[in-house]
């Protein structure tokens, strides 16, 4: 790159940023959140070279100092390109209306496509690169044979090797279609949704609708919910209620004379001792004695009665109980449904798509006070309150009829831990053929790459997502320059669709298509004065003004696109575009 990348922040996702972008070549200056308190950020920019360089990261954990570095680089760059973090939705709007070559995203949004796709077992990845739409589908192979014999002319990705090679696991990225695969390999082909028609596979719909329940099923639920709540005592005051409104009602059409009563007017007048009501239309005042004492005892055991009955009522309806309980008899009663524990920020927008999509969420969390819990009501999505490293919780959830668990804290530790539990409960639980735990997707949130990658490979949970890993790809070709489409996983590489511009005197200027790079695969070329071309010839020669359309495993794209700018390095610039002298040092010390 021509100038330097300011990288802020002190987690894991910024600095896999500033490893990955050293790794592209690029020159990094890396701001320390601690090296940010107070009004230091604009000091710290300046020093850094910010009126000169090429983007700032703004990858630190809080919302305000990312605006805040956000603003104050654009006031004094304003061709700088901004890539920020913003969980807050109204803050990610407002700053990306911002002038200038922007991205605001949030990892949330970037990580939750890849989970819902994982608690859903689906092999397909949709996307749009030129305007059109390809799709990316993985497919086990059937039989012996090379990939053009199976797949025709669709552009393979990877093959991951299955188990009845020497190698099983390992991922071959980006496979000529003469490649000969055995029976058990895992194939990911791409290509245009027609493409795919033509194969004979089914591309994803893309239309969403937002799936309720029926509202005689809504109604049953929450019938057999308010029955579970009750105090059980309130069954035995019903019947005594009952017992004295029928009792007394016999005992005046029979006994009471000077007139007598109707069964209307017995049961009337029992309903108006009972509620001393009192409107005068009858009197005990000539009855019989015994009749009188009756009446007392009527009116003392009618307004006991009716106490208990408010007592009760006021009980189910307004006691932190029943709000606190109230998700497990919903979740009692689900099938095939989906169960989220936490209620993170990537939690709510993975119960948003299921949803969204038609599917029934039961969530798992520990915190009453939780923010999110507003938008779980919204969604008319039952939570239950527990600890979801418990069997009880998650037998609460109904594990036993789940379609998919996701797991999703902000501990990662509570996550693993979880999982562990999980894993368990799903492998006694006999089935016919085994038991549920080769069937029932389950899908960590571990936040550390490295980490994740040791718990897969020691548990063996074939699904844990790091966000960091999901993420960063995003924040490291919006930093320079790349048109990111989308990322998806295929066994535990992490690949990547993007787009970027040929500039000329790159060392991509004039290339053929074959020198590239053996990693990453062109899907599409296109300039302004030419049709797209799909799938280009492998001797088809780049030249400056194409917009290219690659895919492939993020660190070759990085790769390609230093490769399609103007070679410059860091240690070129003039002197007043570096940063500080000693700057980076003193930052990677601190």
């Amino acid at each position: 790159m021509s100038q330097c990348v300011i990288v802020s922040g002190d987690d894991a996702l910024a600095s896999t940023i500033v490893e990955e972008l050293k790794r592209a070549g690029a020159s990094v200056a890396r701001l320390l959140d601690a090296e940010l308190a107070g009004a230091r950020v604009k000091t710290e920019l300046n020093r850094a070279g910010v009126a000169h360089a090429a983007a700032v990261v703004c990858a630190g954990d809080d919302d305000a100092t990312n605006l805040e570095i956000a603003l104050l680089a654009r006031k004094a760059n304003p061709d700088i390109r901004i890539v920020a973090r913003v969980a807050n939705d109204v803050l990610r709007e407002a700053v990306a209306v911002d002038e200038g070559p922007s991205a605001i995203l949030g990892v949330a949004d970037l990580a939750a496509p890849a989970v819902v796709e994982a608690c859903l077992a689906r092999t397909t990845h949709p996307f749009e690169a030129a305007g059109i739409h390809f799709v990316v589908f993985g497919a086990e192979v059937p039989y012996d044979a090379t990939l053009r014999e199976i797949h025709g002319d669709l552009a393979p990705v990877a093959i991951v090797k299955g188990e009845n090679t020497f190698n099983p696991g390992e991922v071959v990225v980006c496979p000529g279609r003469d490649l000969r695969v055995n029976a058990g390999d895992w194939t990911v082909m791409i290509g245009t949704t027609a493409e795919l028609a033509a194969c004979g596979v089914k591309a994803p719909s893309q239309e969403r609708t937002r799936s309720r329940q029926s509202r005689l099923r809504r109604l049953l639920v929450a019938a057999r919910a308010l029955a579970s709540d009750v105090n059980p005592a309130f069954y035995p005051m019903i019947v005594a209620l009952g017992v004295l409104i029928i009792g007394s009602t016999m005992l005046l059409h029979f006994s009471y004379t000077h007139p007598g009563m109707s069964w209307v007017d017995a049961f009337y007048f029992t309903n108006e001792t009972i509620t001393t009501t009192g409107y005068g239309d009858f009197s005990f005042a000539s009855q019989p004695t015994w009749l009188r004492i009756y009446a007392a005892v009527l009116m003392l055991g009618g307004v006991t009665t009716t106490a208990l009955l408010v007592a009760f009522v006021a009980d189910v309806m307004l006691s932190r109980r029943f709000v606190w309980s109230s998700g497990r008899p919903r979740a009692r009663h689900l099938r095939n449904h989906v169960i989220v524990v936490g209620l993170s920020a990537l939690g709510i927008r993975v119960v948003t798509d299921l949803t969204t999509d038609g599917y029934d969420v039961a969530v798992i969390e520990r915190d009453q006070n939780n923010p999110f819990l507003s938008s779980a009501a919204e969604l008319d999505v039952p939570v239950i309150f527990g600890d979801a490293t418990l069997r009880q919780t998650l037998e609460a959830a109904r594990v036993d009829t789940a379609r998919a668990v996701a797991v999703l804290t902000r501990d990662d530790m509570v996550n693993i831990e979880s999982g562990i539990v999980l894993r368990e409960m799903l492998t006694s639980q006999p089935v016919p053929g085994g038991n549920r735990w080769g069937e029932v997707p389950l899908v960590l949130r571990v936040y550390d790459h490295d980490l994740g990658s040791a718990v897969a490979q020691r548990f063996g949970f074939e699904n844990v997502r790091s966000t960091v890993e999901l993420a960063a790809p995003w924040f490291i070709g919006a930093a320079m320059g790349l048109q990111v489409l989308g990322t998806f996983s295929v066994g535990s590489r992490s690949f990547m669709v993007g787009g970027m511009h040929v500039q000329a005197g790159s060392e991509l200027d004039g290339l053929q298509m074959f020198e590239v790079s053996t990693q990453t695969r062109v899907i599409a070329i296109t300039r302004e004065d030419a049709p797209v071309q799909l799938h280009p010839r492998r001797d088809a020669r780049l030249s400056a003004g194409d917009t290219v359309y690659l895919v492939g495993p993020y660190r070759e794209l990085l790769a390609t696109l230093h490769k399609g700018q103007p070679s410059r390095t860091g240690g070129d610039l003039p002197e007043d575009q570096r940063p500080d002298e000693g700057y980076e040092v003193k930052r990677q010390s601190a």
